[in-house]
């Protein structure tokens, strides 16, 4: 384990009402914590609610709250895990229509896509570069992008928490 502890956020764009205390459930399981949410209502999506928690914790808890969250189904979420000594950082997005992301991010938050996935988009578009465009767009989830940007903007100026994990 990593002497380091990892920090990040995670977004709940948007959690049926109904779902709410199962998403607290997960995420306090994950961490091995109580959890207190601040929901508020999602605008971009009438009938759903949103919070937000900086969390601190081991590296890797990230990929854990993203696998956890995954299995709820009907949520909108994002993860993101700052890089700590020798590990990358990494950003996850989720809808219910698309399923999830994962992408590796450098200190300022840029996706990083690797040289294999730049090859593989440049051969498999060789004739078409409508192909390769959509190979690089896939890289950089620009789908999840497009999807999340109207949730990330009605969240502007909403609370935020802090979590500590009990693992660290």
């Amino acid at each position: 384990m990593s002497e380091y502890a990892a920090r990040g956020v995670l977004h709940i764009h948007s959690a049926p009402s109904a779902l709410c205390p199962h998403v607290e459930w997960a995420v306090a399981s994950a961490v091995d914590a109580r959890v207190d949410f601040a929901w508020t209502l999602q605008p971009a999506a009438p009938g759903t609610h949103r919070a937000e928690l900086q969390w601190t914790g081991t590296p890797g808890l990230g990929a854990k709250l993203a696998s956890t969250l995954r299995t709820l189904g009907h949520l909108r979420f994002e993860i993101t895990e700052d890089p700590t000594p020798g590990i990358d950082g990494s950003r996850w997005s989720h809808t219910p229509e698309l399923g999830i992301f994962h992408a590796t991010v450098d200190n300022a938050g840029n996706i990083m896509v690797s040289e294999d996935r730049i090859r593989y988009a440049y051969e498999l578009g060789a004739g078409d570069p409508n192909i390769m465009y959509q190979e690089l767009s896939l890289a950089l989830g620009e789908a999840w992008d497009e999807e999340l940007e109207p949730f990330r903007h009605a969240a502007e100026g909403a609370p935020v928490r802090w979590l500590s994990s009990a693992a660290v």
